[in-house]
Order: C-alpha cells, then structure tokens, then sequence
C-alpha cells in the first residue's frame, strides 16, 4: 500500500501499481521515468510503494526544454522543431530516460495539464515507453480541459497501463 499518496488517487491506480511493480520484479526489470506535465507524480507513485525500491532506478522530470535536452541529451532542434509536446519528443524523452539510467524500461510523459500558449490544446498528453531491445511505443491522448490534476492522474494512469503492456 502507498503510504502518501492513497488519499489523493482514485481507487484501483494503488492495485494497478503495486501489480506492475510486483510483475517488473518477478521479471527482474527496473524502471525509469521522464516526465514532464505530471511533474514526477509517476515516479512518485512508483517509489512510494514498500518493498519494491529494487524495481524504479529514476525518474527525470523534465518540465522545462533546456531540463530535457539536458538531462535526456534531447537535441533542441527537435523540441524547436517538434514542439515539447509531440510524439518525437515524447519518444526522445523515453529512450533518453532508457540511455542515462541502468532501467530496463522507461516511460515519458509529456503534455499541456492546463491552459498554456495561444494553440496549445489543453488536455494534449504524448507517451512513450522505450524497452531494450524493443521498438519504442507512442501512444497520443486528448484528455480535454479537465483541469491540472485531472490531466495528470489521467496521464499516470495511462503510463501505468503501457507499462503494464510492455511487461507482456
């Protein structure tokens, strides 16, 4: 059982973490996180559950450009380009999380939680989940203007079920 977190996230995101981390442990597979809208609450979540510490080697929360082309060794022609909240970033973002951790698997989560610039969509969330040896996964979601924390709990339980996925 989560020790902070239980009474802020809805019911069932608690099991379907503790399952994931109880499968990525029997696989003898560690995590890593990249995330930028949820501000590390994946990573959280995942390091808040006892007897599991073995499973998550770290997250990187990289909200602003210059922390991912720092940290993940993002090329900043590619946010320019691509924009922070796009699919090439978003895989940038796990296969930079992959490269720089001794995880098996990483997950990256980037999008608009609330209103931002003129043309930004709010409620806009890429995903990318980077495996060795695997071709890396997208995955694009509209959550609409639901508003910060609901963009972000959307958004850590979308990441909880690629994880899932790409555990097999």
């Amino acid at each position: 059982m989560a020790e902070t977190l239980d009474p802020a996230l809805p019911n069932g995101m608690l099991t379907s973490a503790g399952r994931l981390l109880k499968r990525a442990s029997e696989q003898d597979l560690m995590l890593a996180t990249a995330e930028s809208c949820t501000g590390g609450l994946l990573a959280t979540l995942l390091t808040d559950m006892p007897g599991r510490s073995h499973v998550f080697d770290r997250g990187f929360v990289v909200y602003s450009t210059a922390a991912k082309c720092d940290l993940l060794n993002i090329e900043r022609s590619k946010v320019d380009d691509c924009g922070p909240v796009s699919r090439e970033v978003a895989v940038a973002m796990a296969e930079g999380a992959l490269a720089r951790s001794a995880a098996h698997i990483a997950l990256a989560i980037t999008g608009f939680a609330g209103p931002g610039e003129p043309g930004d969509e709010e409620g806009l969330v890429h995903f990318a989940c980077a495996r060795a040896g695997y071709l890396t996964r997208h995955r694009e979601e509209h959550f609409g203007a639901i508003g910060r924390s609901g963009v972000r709990i959307a958004a850590v339980t979308v990441a909880l079920e690629m994880l899932e996925e790409v555990l097999g």
